[in-house]
C-alpha cells in the first residue's frame, strides 16, 4: 500500500483524478476496487470502475484505444476476485495477500495471447485454460 496515502485517499484522488500514473498500481487497481465494493454490488462495481477507470486514464495520459488503457476481462476478473476474498475476510490486508488478486493470477485461466488480445481488452472474453473457481462478474 502506499506509504504516503490511506486506502480512502488513494480512492478519493483516483475518482478526482489526482492519483499520478505512477500511483496507479496494480495494488491501487485492487485498493479501488476493495473501496467500491465496500458499498456497491460487483455488477454496480464493474459499471463503475469500467468509466472511473477510463476517465482517469484519460487523465493521466493513458490512452484507451484498442491496444491499452482500460481492458474489460481483467476489470471482470479482478472484482471477482476481490469480492470472492472478501466473502472469507473482507479486509484490505486479505484481499492484497489472496492468491487470485495477485498481478498475474489471471494467467491461470488465460493464454497471455487471449488476455492481451482486443477481444479481451474491448469486451468479455471467456477464459481459454479452464475456468476459475467462481462465475465472472456480469456473465451469465
Amino acid at each position: 500500500m502506499s506509504a504516503t496515502r490511506t486506502p480512502t485517499e488513494i480512492f478519493e484522488a483516483f475518482v478526482t483524478g489526482l492519483l499520478t500514473k505512477p500511483e496507479w498500481t496494480h495494488e491501487a487497481h485492487l485498493i479501488t476496487c476493495w473501496v467500491a465494493l465496500q458499498d456497491r454490488d460487483p455488477i454496480e462495481t464493474l459499471g463503475f470502475l469500467r468509466d472511473a477507470i477510463t476517465t482517469h486514464n484519460c487523465g493521466i495520459a493513458i490512452r484507451n484505444p484498442e491496444t491499452s488503457g482500460y481492458h474489460e476481462t481483467l476489470t471482470r476478473y479482478y472484482i471477482t476476485a476481490v469480492a470472492e476474498a472478501m466473502k472469507d475476510d473482507p479486509s484490505l490486508e486479505h484481499v492484497l495477500a489472496d492468491a487470485a488478486c495477485d498481478r498475474g493470477a489471471w494467467a491461470a485461466y488465460w493464454t497471455r495471447d487471449a488476455m492481451f488480445g482486443v477481444d479481451a481488452r474491448l469486451g468479455w472474453l471467456p477464459p481459454d485454460q479452464g475456468d476459475p473457481p467462481w462465475p465472472i462478474v456480469g456473465v451469465t
